[in-house]
């Protein structure tokens, strides 16, 4: 028995649209009237063709002569319209099916356009520490890489190592500077070195360029009280400096100088005999990059008893290889001294109070403490009220001398 070939229906081609699925191509009849897609439309349509929907240009009903209905999305490809089936009406919600048209559609209107560069499966933060270590903290000074370890450690481990490095957010670091509240100085000190990770992270591609959720963060700001030792102080502090001189002849060694120059702690502790220079100190190395300390005598006379060396540190430890560490002598010299809240910097604040009550100008008082910029200077501008007072008063009694006037 010969078998009958299926009738072809004839369509012409002023009613019929191409759709280029995922893997075929139909003919579909022609649009119907354009009206607001909804559950209730599909269930009601029975005509094949198409219904497009009237708030989403290009999101659409398609009815198959059989009666199968499905969504559907229309947008144009490298000039070629392409029709796309989301998925049936009886399985696909409204709501869900218009969501995707948006996606397709958005997709395809960044069609042509360069692509952002995708970021690298981004680590852990603590998998990214030792990363991060490796590769950036060979540009600090040991003393730095010393601190910075301590902070990764003890305040951005615990708080940030579980966590991906790319979902590190603003809210986080808002909420981890409220958490510290009551360790401000804490929160300060770990926020830029929070701040340099991720923004190396951007640079490795862990994270999207310009998303450091740390920038504009405020660090919390501290009424740290300067202190300054009166006259009295000093006297007490002096017979006690002279008391201990046989018993850690070191450290009050660098009490002295410290006293006696304004320089910074670890710049006296750390000082090396290649540096001893008179009447200065050539420092290749401090807070501020190089400086030069000036020696005046008392300073040259503390240097001058000390065993004379080429090299080599000026003030060892007891291990004779690293710096003499200060504060339990510290400790022990200012308690002896009623001196319990005095701090081995403030001795530095002091020398630029007595500078000042001197007369010296802030200019040359910035030079002689190795500020690299005069507003840290600034800072001890409110202890020369007193001396410009009296020299404003010398200046008037002259006047009044010299015009005759009583005062």
């Amino acid at each position: 028995m010969q078998k009958r070939e299926p009738q072809k229906s004839v369509v012409s081609a002023s009613n019929i649209g191409v759709e280029i699925g995922s893997d075929e191509c139909h003919l579909v009849a022609q649009s119907s009237v354009p009206q607001h897609l909804s559950g209730n439309v599909a269930r009601r349509a029975l005509s094949a063709g198409i219904i497009w929907d009237t708030d989403l240009p290009g999101f659409g009903l398609r009815v198959q002569p059989t009666g199968h209905k499905a969504w559907i999305v229309k947008f144009r490809e490298r000039g070629r319209q392409r029709f796309v089936t989301l998925g049936s009406t009886t399985t696909l919600p409204i709501d869900a099916a218009r969501l995707q048209a948006r996606a397709v559609l958005g997709q395809a209107a960044l069609d042509g356009l360069p692509a952002r560069r995708a970021t690298k499966a981004a680590p852990l933060f603590r998998e990214y520490a030792s990363e991060f270590w490796q590769d950036y903290s060979r540009h600090w000074k040991p003393s730095t890489q010393k601190g910075n370890a301590r902070v990764l450690r003890r305040a951005l481990l615990p708080r940030f190592g579980e966590l991906a490095v790319d979902a590190i957010s603003r809210s986080d670091v808002l909420r981890w500077r409220d958490d510290l509240a009551d360790r401000q100085g804490s929160f300060n000190r770990a926020l830029p070195l929070l701040a340099v990770m991720l923004i190396y992270a951007e640079q490795l591609g862990y994270r999207r360029k310009g998303s450091n959720p740390c920038k504009g963060t405020p660090r919390y700001k501290r009424d740290l009280p300067d202190r300054f030792l009166s006259p009295a102080e000093y006297q007490r502090l002096a017979r006690v400096l002279d008391d201990a001189e046989g018993e850690m002849p070191t450290a009050v060694a660098v009490v002295r100088l410290l006293m006696f120059t304004g320089a910074r702690s670890s710049e006296i502790t750390g000082l090396r005999w290649e540096h001893v220079q008179p009447p200065r100190l050539m420092l290749p190395d401090s807070k501020t990059g190089a400086k030069i300390v000036w020696l005046n005598s008392p300073a040259l006379a503390v240097l001058e008893i000390l065993p004379q060396q080429s090299e080599g540190l000026v003030f060892p430890g007891a291990r004779g290889r690293v710096p003499i560490q200060m504060f339990p002598f510290w400790d022990k010299l200012r308690r002896r001294a009623a001196l319990p809240d005095v701090r081995l910097h403030d001795l530095r604040h002091s020398f630029a109070s007595v500078a000042i009550a001197d007369g010296i100008p802030l200019s040359m008082i910035g030079k002689l403490l190795g500020h690299a910029l005069p507003e840290t200077t600034a800072r001890y501008a409110h202890l020369a009220d007193g001396v410009i007072a009296e020299a404003a008063e010398r200046v008037s009694g002259g006047l009044a001398e010299a015009l005759g006037l009583s005062r």
